[in-house]
């Protein structure tokens, strides 16, 4: 438990009984403390199994013979009472996928706002506050445990005014209440619970409860609150003190190469070897990860970078965290090898695993990377968009009161869709066990059911199997196309389909490179489709951005996250496209950015704007967990902007935001190592690539497909129109406007800080210059 400094605790009964809570529940859900250099701050695991709900779409039957109320229509809605009625509580009205899973229980939760503050003060009771998200398993578990049994509802209705929070809509709640709960218990998970007062200063935290633990927790600290209320305002005071002190940044003197180096040694002592990936299980892609590692091989040429994200790429497609029959990955693994998944999967882990496979093909040239980004837009385009072009959110892990069931095999089944031959091939290749290699730690069995994996390449199984590797991974795809066949029958997982601002902008990332790099229209039509929806439907008239869309309807201030994901999106779109609107909306973004979020004082930008909802502190968050922070990725979009538009405002305060967080990065480098990869563009070289030239022409075509093909981290690419004398893109890069073909041809201009070399026209020209200008000349 957090004690803060020269602070006592206000009895020892709250002493022991918190620490007892806390242990019974981190022991029952065998929560483990994060990595600060590997994983995310906070996660929940699922090494204990428990039959849980499906949340699906309403009234579909879950594991525990309980059928979910069915949300009513829109109209219906409008003739409840406020508070929900006799069958819902307030929850029902809102949009959040997460917390109309909550409408029907008997808790009378209230959405996070003044109406359940206020009634809390006027009650005189402690907020019992719940934080989770639509496809996290333990949060299933606890709400079937807990949040729907008669007995603890009554307890938490009669002493707490109870609210719930879906994190993806409001991470800036769960940026602070997250980091209490670390500082309070040395560790964080989903859900998370909070008791606080009704000026939200926490007194407790923790994560998962048991019912057990819940039916302790509940009385003891609704006493403590009534009995012992000086004490619990001086241990809130202490604890918001110190958030305070964590939330500001950490300065610490200026970064430079020695830093890249440093985030190269640290995330190689924690490489795994043997499997791939980083640190101990569970194990989480973390692709931006290796994103840095295929920078720093680019700059130095340290094989053993390269040879880390070939090693992780290969075991995480091999593993059972990758979905082998219906395509895309699984959030994280809950062993070392990648092979047992926690079966949700995400729309960012999409983006970024896509990503790190591109650009390693770039590097590379093999055909295996270009393949995985491949399947994982097969996957997204088929199951995670919107006809309106925007990406949904996640899909949950469970199905029927099961995790995974959706995703694993029995052997009869395997055979029953494919016939005993090809059942008996595809057994031997993935690993087909008669009783399941599916393991229950907590029954200590196995279920029988399989999940697909392989242990080898594909190349080595067909040489054992004396087969030509072309006709076997041919047979390969045949059968899986008859095992997605067969699985679509099932009962699917929920789909979270809202439509999360920040997210979009990765994904939107990961297509238009996808687009350029595999020179695939279709990929920047999905790219394209999805910003002009996000500039729309999630752009208010006075250019602000909105944080979530969901059938139709967009609400919630948007955070630092939204905006530049989203700008980072609109700038990878505007190098594969060249349409003139992105790069402007990227722009006016940036400014909006830095008008509403920048600390002029001290560096960095806030989580929250300068005009949004005051929580306990205003934090700023630079660790790049299982998404980069926003700070990371806005760094990048600075130096970008300010080599396009030359305008020394945005990197001067690209070179604050490092000094800002330069304490941090010097202390736990691969822990914000997408601000490493900003930092490796800053400390350069770094150009400014304007090909001129008509669109659809070869010679053009052909320019531009020796760029995309090649990898460049550290460019901007623009394209400057010569049958327009005065190009839109002149508006914000002025100095190319007088840059035009040379003797009829396309042309090509490699700047560094806007000086040029000669233009070259062909593509031999081309790669000699840039490797002059990135003095890799052989």
């Amino acid at each position: 438990m957090y004690i803060p400094k020269g602070f006592k605790l206000p009895s020892s009964a709250i002493l022991a009984t918190t620490l007892s809570l806390c242990l019974a529940s981190c022991n029952e859900a065998k929560v483990e403390s994060p990595s600060t250099e590997n994983e995310q701050n906070a996660s929940e695991f699922s090494s204990v199994p428990h039959e849980i709900k499906n949340h699906r779409d309403a009234g579909e039957q879950t594991g525990h013979n309980h059928v979910r109320k069915v949300i009513p229509s829109s109209e219906a809605l409008k003739k409840l009472p406020a508070d929900g009625g006799s069958d819902f509580n307030r929850l029902v009205f809102e949009q959040s996928p997460y917390l109309l899973q909550h409408a029907g229980n008997p808790i009378n939760w209230y959405p996070w706002g003044e109406e359940a503050f206020a009634k809390a003060r006027k009650e005189n009771k402690p907020v019992f506050l719940s934080v989770g998200y639509t496809t996290c398993h333990w949060c299933h578990v606890m709400e079937h445990e807990s949040f729907e049994d008669d007995e603890v509802a009554a307890l938490m209705n009669k002493h707490y005014v109870c609210v719930k929070v879906d994190r993806e809509e409001r991470p800036d709640i769960d940026n602070v209440y997250m980091s209490v709960t670390q500082m309070m218990t040395g560790r964080g998970g989903w859900p998370m619970t909070v008791i606080m007062t009704p000026e939200k200063v926490p007194f407790f935290s923790g994560t998962y409860f048991p019912k057990q633990s819940m039916m302790q927790l509940l009385p003891h600290f609704s006493g403590i609150w009534a009995n012992e209320r000086e004490q619990v305002f001086k241990l809130g005071e202490a604890i918001t003190t110190d958030l305070a002190k964590l939330s500001g940044g950490q300065p610490g003197g200026d970064l430079n190469a020695t830093h890249l180096d440093a985030c190269y040694r640290s995330l190689a002592s924690s490489y795994d070897g043997v499997n791939g990936g980083f640190g101990r299980r569970p194990k989480f892609p973390t692709a931006h990860n290796l994103s840095f590692l295929l920078r720093y091989y680019d700059r130095t040429g340290e094989v053993k970078a390269l040879r880390m994200v070939e090693k992780s790429l290969e075991k995480i497609r091999q593993g059972g965290v990758y979905d082998h029959v219906g395509l895309g990955i699984h959030r994280y693994s809950t062993d070392e090898r990648w092979f047992l998944p926690h079966f949700e999967k995400m729309l960012y882990d999409q983006a970024l695993f896509a990503i790190a496979n591109l650009e390693c093909h770039q590097i590379t040239k093999k055909e295996a990377y270009a393949k995985a980004a491949r399947e994982i837009f097969t996957y997204v385009l088929r199951d995670m968009t919107d006809p309106e072009g925007g990406f949904y959110s996640a899909e949950d892990a469970d199905s029927e009161g099961e995790e995974g069931k959706f995703y694993v095999w029995t052997t009869a089944e395997l055979e029953k869709t494919l016939g005993k031959e090809d059942a008996t091939l595809y057994a031997r290749i993935y690993n087909f066990e008669p009783d399941g290699n599916f393991f229950e730690e907590a029954a200590n069995r196995k279920t029988g059911g399989n999940i697909p994996h392989l242990k080898q390449r594909l190349k080595d199984i067909a040489h054992e199997l004396k087969q030509e590797i072309d006709p076997l991974k041919s047979k390969l795809e045949g059968i899986r196309e008859k095992l997605f066949v067969a699985r679509k029958k099932r009962i699917h997982p929920q789909k979270d389909d809202k439509i999360l601002t920040d997210w979009n902008g990765l994904m939107i990332s990961a297509f238009a490179k996808g687009g350029r790099i595999l020179n695939d229209k279709h990929y920047l039509e999905a790219a394209t489709k999805a910003a002009d929806y996000c500039l729309t439907t999630l752009r208010r008239k006075d250019g602000r951005l909105l944080k979530r869309s969901r059938l139709g309807v967009a609400g919630l201030p948007a955070h630092l996250e939204d905006y530049a994901f989203l700008i980072q999106g609109l700038l990878d779109l505007h190098e594969s496209a060249f349409q003139h609107r992105h790069l402007k909306a990227a722009a006016e973004l940036t400014d909006i950015t830095l008008k509403h979020f920048a600390d002029a004082e001290n560096g960095g930008l806030f989580l929250t704007a300068d005009d949004g909802e005051k929580l306990l502190v205003r934090a700023k968050e630079i660790y790049d967990g299982a998404i980069p922070s926003g700070n990371s990725v806005m760094a990048l979009n600075l130096l970008r902007i300010a080599r396009i538009t030359g305008s020394k405002r945005y990197e001067e305060t690209a070179n604050k935001l490092f000094a800002a967080f330069s304490g941090f990065a010097a202390k736990s480098p691969s822990g914000c190592d997408v601000l490493m990869t900003a930092l490796d563009f800053s400390v350069g070289p770094s150009l400014e690539i304007v090909v001129a030239g008509k669109r659809g022409e070869d010679a053009t075509e052909q320019l531009l497909g020796a760029i995309h093909s090649s990898f460049l981290p550290n460019k901007v690419l623009l394209f400057r129109p010569t049958d327009d004398e005065k190009p839109e893109i002149a508006n914000l890069a002025p100095f190319v406007q007088n840059q035009g073909m040379v003797n009829g041809k396309s042309a090509v201009y490699v700047c560094r800080n806007q000086a040029c070399e000669l233009p070259v026209t062909t593509v031999v020209q081309l790669e000699k210059t840039l490797a002059k200008a990135l003095g890799k000349e052989k």
